[in-house]
């Protein structure tokens, strides 16, 4: 049987009743669009970070781009972001109207560096996107410093930290907004697509609420443009609900696997993943690396084991990014990274016997003793 980096089978066999249970209560609620379930969701994430305002919309990639609009971001604006991430962060700024703009990481833990965010900044700078990538935190005082500075918005792309922390601080409550995505795979995720972009502030909230619906203010007038529709689904967000109740205990089950992982390889050539002083992860995803990444994940395959690069192209390389003048050599941190990293199977169900598979197959591989 294949091992798979990221299943959902087994949580559903052990949530199933209550997952049904979500659907029945939506289908059974006579709203199938907005409505209580939504409603509460936005007030249970929002009451988990601490802030007053969560608004739920379809994906991760529109609470990115409307979260960014809602802060004033738009045509004729630079956003600056890093170029080793999920497409999706790069194409919602794109979406704005701004120009992406992008500075390099760090090798030790692949998050933005902030020495280097000050000469990113030119006069049409409007704000900072930091990636809390794989399920750790940016520094976020660094930015945020940087940010006042230069009087620039600052939104959280939190789509691969859900509950991580810096400071004892959660991702998410650290800039003016914050971006979530509940894809399937992610630490809180639904069974299907679904965002949400929480905030502190009750103007920037409004304008949220009105881009998700079409900028309107009440039904059928519109108050602003553009206007999206980009409605949470009520299903995903009841079922969000559900699991959102579990949260903790999935990331406990993901540092248990983190720290299986750590103790089953940490002799072997992999570089493991490094936790940043004051970060709690989350282990979105188990991201090692090796100068020979590539034979690895063939000799692995062999083997019925599914192993995945995040992300094996970073965005300033892309064809569709060309435009935007970054040419090889431009990042030289981030494209080196990009030769080397590989994922590892990572979710809160995967079960100790598939990982011990794992750990075996990638020490016989490695020629580890």
């Amino acid at each position: 049987m294949t091992i798979r980096v990221w299943d959902y089978l087994s949580e559903y066999a052990t949530e199933r009743e209550d997952i049904l249970d979500a659907v029945e209560t939506v289908f059974g609620s006579g709203q199938l669009v907005l409505g209580p379930s939504v409603e509460g969701f936005e007030a249970e994430f929002a009451a988990y970070h601490g802030v007053a305002h969560c608004v739920g919309v379809d994906n991760g990639t529109n609470a990115i781009k409307l979260g960014l609009e809602a802060l004033g971001v738009g045509p004729g604006d630079e956003v600056i972001t890093v170029a080793n991430t999920a497409a999706p962060t790069v194409v919602a700024i794109d979406g704005t109207g701004a120009t992406p703009r992008f500075v390099d990481v760090r090798a030790e833990d692949q998050l933005l560096d902030t020495a280097l965010l000050e000469a990113a900044i030119t006069e049409r700078t409007r704000a900072i996107v930091p990636v809390h990538l794989y399920g750790q935190c940016v520094d976020m005082d660094a930015v945020n410093a940087v940010a006042a500075r230069h009087g620039l918005r600052v939104l959280e792309d939190c789509a691969q930290a859900h509950g991580a922390r810096r400071h004892d601080r959660l991702a998410g409550t650290m800039g003016d907004a914050a971006a979530f995505s509940f894809y399937p795979t992610k630490v809180l995720g639904a069974y299907g697509d679904g965002g949400a972009t929480i905030t502190r502030s009750a103007e920037t909230a409004e304008a949220l609420r009105r881009l998700r619906y079409y900028g309107m203010a009440e039904r059928y007038y519109v108050v602003r443009t553009p206007g999206h529709n980009s409605r949470l689904d009520a299903v995903q967000a009841e079922i969000l609900r559900r699991k959102l109740r579990r949260l903790d205990t999935y990331v406990a089950a993901r540092r248990e696997i983190a720290a299986r992982y750590a103790e089953g390889l940490g002799d072997t050539e992999l570089v493991l993943p490094s936790v940043t002083a004051g970060n709690e992860h989350v282990y979105y995803l188990y991201v090692v690396r090796h100068p020979r990444r590539d034979e690895i994940l063939a000799e692995l395959a062999k083997q019925d084991i599914e192993l995945n690069v995040s992300y094996r192209w970073p965005v300033h390389t892309m064809s569709g990014f060309a435009h935007l003048g970054y040419g090889p050599g431009s990042l030289p941190v981030t494209e080196h990274l990009a030769t080397e990293i590989f994922s590892l199977p990572m979710y809160a169900a995967l079960d100790k016997r598939r990982q011990d598979d794992v750990i075996d197959a990638l020490r016989r591989t490695l020629g580890a003793r």
